[in-house]
Formats: structure tokens, sequence, C-alpha cells
């Protein structure tokens, strides 16, 4: 049964964290509204679900994920799902809550970089905030992606599974979906802010490590190169304003 990915078409925004564990699983799936609407896809199909009143759980917003007759929303709560389904988490609850914990907190990173370039409100353009942006970026920059960084590496470092891999993880010895995610989260990091992440990661070394090796792995590299990557762009979570990179 192929998973259904219910996400906007145009952006990577969090639905890109869904299709990266997707993709490095070599799972079946449909990236719903990116699909034709005379198949009964597109953003027609969005909108379907957004607006279905007999939905018991309606979700708020994408991303959304529907396995037969499951839908969930919520990142995080999409990938506490299909961890355990597409091989991408310890099977121990100790290790399953520890990813879950550790994508909560790259959600608490996606929000404050969000947030550099709409401090104010979403439902205001960038120009109409822009002294309230260029304030929220620095302190990102100069203080919040230095601390969330320099946690992620102190999780890396405290992996004694580390310390003899060929490849690093976050979590045990074995690709975890936080892994993934923390590979996007470096990702957009150095579109938005190239000179800041650049500095930042000269302190976190494992870090820039890891986003690497994340890159070269077969399935993702493949996927990286292909039509099914939507680039970064100016209507994601990460949007390249050369005045807020300090």
């Amino acid at each position: 049964m192929a998973y259904e990915l219910i996400y906007w078409p145009t952006i990577q925004g969090r639905g890109e964290f869904i299709r990266l564990a997707l993709e490095a699983a070599g799972a079946g799936y449909v990236d719903v509204a990116r699909g034709n609407e005379q198949l009964g896809r597109g953003m027609p199909a969005l909108m379907a679900t957004l607006g279905d009143t007999a939905q018991a759980h309606p979700p708020f917003a994408p991303p959304i994920l529907r396995h037969g007759k499951q839908v969930i929303a919520q990142t995080a709560a999409i990938l506490l799902y299909l961890g355990p389904r597409l091989g991408l988490v310890g099977k121990a609850a100790s290790a399953q809550l520890w990813t879950h914990q550790i994508q909560l907190t790259i959600s608490d990173v996606l929000q404050e970089a969000h947030d550099t370039h709409h401090p104010i409100s979403s439902t205001l353009y960038y120009e109409e905030q822009r002294v309230e942006a260029d304030r929220r970026a620095r302190l990102f920059c100069g203080s919040r992606m230095i601390k969330y960084l320099a946690w992620f590496e102190s999780v890396l470092a405290r992996n004694g599974r580390n310390a003899r891999a060929r490849r690093l993880h976050l979590v045990g010895a074995q690709l975890s979906y936080a892994d993934l995610s923390l590979f996007q989260l470096v990702a957009g990091l150095h579109y938005a802010f190239p000179k800041a992440t650049r500095r930042v990661l000269r302190t976190a070394p494992l870090v820039e490590r890891l986003h690497a090796e994340i890159a070269q792995l077969p399935r993702l590299a493949d996927y990286l190169a292909s039509s099914r990557r939507i680039p970064f762009n100016q209507d994601g979570l990460f949007r390249q304003y050369p005045e807020l990179d300090s």
C-alpha cells in the first residue's frame, strides 16, 4: 500500500522531511498535490482533504500522511508513525522516544529560522516587518543557531556508537529519520544564511560531516539530483535575504 503525502506542491517546507524519509527508505509514495488533477490529485485533492468534514481527526494544515485509513498531520507525528515502518528508528522504546525528541527540537529550530523573515506575522509581507526581521535574524545567527547546532554536535559526540563508525548517526548505529531531518535543517540554513552557517559550522564539525554523509547515500543522492527534489525558494520555510545573513 503506497503512502500518500499531501503537501503544498511548490515548496520543500515541512513536507520535505517526510519526503526524505520515504526516499531514503525506498518506499512507494504519491506526492498527491504534485499529481494530475484528472487522476484525482493536484491542489483540489489537497484542499478536499483539509475540507473533509467527515474526518474524525481533522488535520489543521499540511503536511498530511494518508496510509490506508490512517490520516496523520504534523511532521514529527508523521515521522513517529513512519519510523518503525520504514526501518528509520531503533526498535527499543527508548530509542524511539529519543529520536522523536530530537525531531521535535529540529521543529523548534525550523520555527525560529522561519520567524527571522516573518517575525510579526505570516500574514504580512516581509517588507512590512523588515526592521523586526533584521533584529530577529541577528539574534538567530548570533546566538540561537550557535546554541542549537552546538546541541546537535554534543548529541553526535555523546553517541558512543560513532567512535568507530564509518558514518555518523544521532541515535545508535543506524540511519534514522532524525539524521535525515538534521541534513535538511543544515541544507536550509546554508540556503538562507550561507555566511552565518559556514561560520557556525566551524564549531560543529560532526554536524557538518553528517550533512555531507547523508547527501552521499545512494538513494538520497539520486533524489537530490532528480526533479522530485523541489529547489529552495522564496516561498518556503527557508528564504534567502542577504541583508539578514549576519
